[in-house]
Formats: C-alpha cells, sequence, structure tokens
C-alpha cells in the first residue's frame, strides 16, 4: 500500500476543523450544521460544536486506567478546559459585536488562553476516544500505512513510545496535509510542538494528571501499557476519513 498523497482542499477543511483552526468557519457555517450533518465535519459530536461534554464510551480499562484516575481527568481537565474555552468564546463575541477597540494585555491573553483551551479541548477528546477496554488489532490498511512509514507497526510502537517519554503533554501520530507522511510528534503544550496541518490519528495525554492516581511517577509503565489498550477500530476510522 502506497502512502496517500496531500490531501484535497475538502480534506485540508475537515482536518482544519479537527484542530480548532477556524472551526465554525470552516467546519460548517455553524454549531447546528456541523451536528447536523457529520459529513462537513470530522469531530461533529465534540465539545466545540455542542458546548457540552462528550460522553466517555468507559468508566475504567482494566489493565491500564481505573475509574479514580479517569473520573477526575475527564471532569476537571477536560470538562475544566471546554467550560474555559466556552467562556472565553462568548466573551470575544460579546467584545467583537460592540465598538469597544480590541487589544492590549487582556484581550491578548484571552485570544492566547482560547487556543490553548480549544486545542485541549480536541486533544482529550481524541485521547479518552482513541482508547478501548477490549484489546483490538490494527485493519490492514493503518497496519501497511505504518509499516510502511515506520518499517513495521512494533517499529512505530517504539518510536511512538520514545516520543511520549520525550514530551510533557501529548504524544501524537499525525498525518502531515502537506506531504501526506505520518510522524510521531512530541508535544509539551496544547499549542506547542504540533504540526499545524496535521491529522491525529493516535493521541497520548502524558501529563502528570492523565497517570499519577494509577502510576505516581512511572510514566514509562503508563506509555507502555497504553499503545496496548489503542482503539484501532476508532484509529482506522481517522484515517479512512482522510483517504476518503
Amino acid at each position: 500500500m502506497h502512502s496517500p498523497g496531500p490531501l484535497t482542499r475538502r480534506q485540508v477543511l475537515q482536518t482544519a476543523s479537527l484542530l480548532g483552526i477556524s472551526a465554525a468557519s470552516l467546519a460548517a457555517s455553524s454549531p447546528a450544521q456541523a451536528a447536523e450533518d457529520p459529513d462537513r465535519s470530522i469531530s461533529p459530536h465534540s465539545g466545540l460544536v455542542t458546548k457540552q461534554m462528550k460522553p466517555l464510551k468507559y468508566e475504567e480499562i482494566p489493565g491500564l486506567l481505573t475509574k479514580s484516575q479517569i473520573t477526575p481527568h475527564y471532569q476537571a481537565h477536560y470538562g475544566g478546559a471546554l467550560k474555559r474555552f466556552v467562556t472565553l468564546d462568548q466573551q470575544i463575541e460579546t467584545l467583537l459585536k460592540g465598538n469597544e477597540p480590541l487589544g492590549g494585555d487582556a484581550y491578548s491573553l484571552i485570544q492566547k488562553d482560547k487556543v490553548n483551551r480549544m486545542n485541549s479541548v480536541l486533544l482529550h477528546e481524541l485521547y479518552f476516544d482513541g482508547l478501548t477496554p477490549k484489546a483490538t488489532d490494527p485493519a490492514e490498511d493503518i497496519r501497511s500505512a505504518l509499516a510502511e512509514r515506520f518499517g513495521s507497526l512494533d517499529r512505530w510502537v517504539e518510536d511512538f513510545k520514545a516520543c511520549c517519554m520525550a514530551a510533557n503533554g501529548w504524544g501524537i501520530l499525525s498525518r502531515d496535509l502537506v506531504n501526506g507522511q505520518l510522524y510521531n510528534v512530541a508535544s509539551d503544550l496544547h499549542e506547542i510542538g504540533v504540526l499545524w496541518l496535521g491529522q491525529p490519528l493516535v493521541v497520548c495525554d502524558v501529563y502528570e494528571h492523565a497517570f499519577y492516581v494509577d502510576y505516581q511517577n512511572r510514566k514509562q509503565e503508563y506509555v507502555n501499557k497504553f499503545v496496548q489498550f489503542v482503539d484501532w477500530g476508532e484509529t482506522n476510522r481517522r484515517w479512512k476519513t482522510l483517504a476518503r
């Protein structure tokens, strides 16, 4: 299987919506349209569209994460980021509709924090949705793509785990829109260390809040187990969305 080339304009718009780049204008003309027409947004049920927390598919993942670990992560970190994003987005919308000058330190901080929170919401959704309590195997198309790019599935796993260990925030398998290649990316913050035109396929949260209840400071143990619970059905769905 040959790696697909750069994406079409339609696919670029879809991926930009997932990354939070002008999501409202690129994914659909309104959040309601995005929710009604899933083909117009890669993630129509994202909190960025609905302004509601996306439900979890599980309460715990035996062998990886307990309910005591997942619940505060989901509620405080994902939920907190979404709540803050909605507040900031509403503040900016109100300011834009007014007549006051736009600028200054406070406005700059709001704009920067908005992007940080948007990316946090999306990455957390990709992380939670990308895990499964029941181990699965990669479908042939994504397995072949990984083997072609990294030499083998096992070699990809080795490289992905190394990226996770190098990162302070996120380890991400991403497909670049410019050249169509797969990359493992180490990101230290929600908005730092990402591929700007990259489609996240596998996302591992390596902030301490993601594993400390269950693993304390044993990050390597957490990362080693994470790759055993990747939901390859979801990963393949993301891959096929890009390929269509």
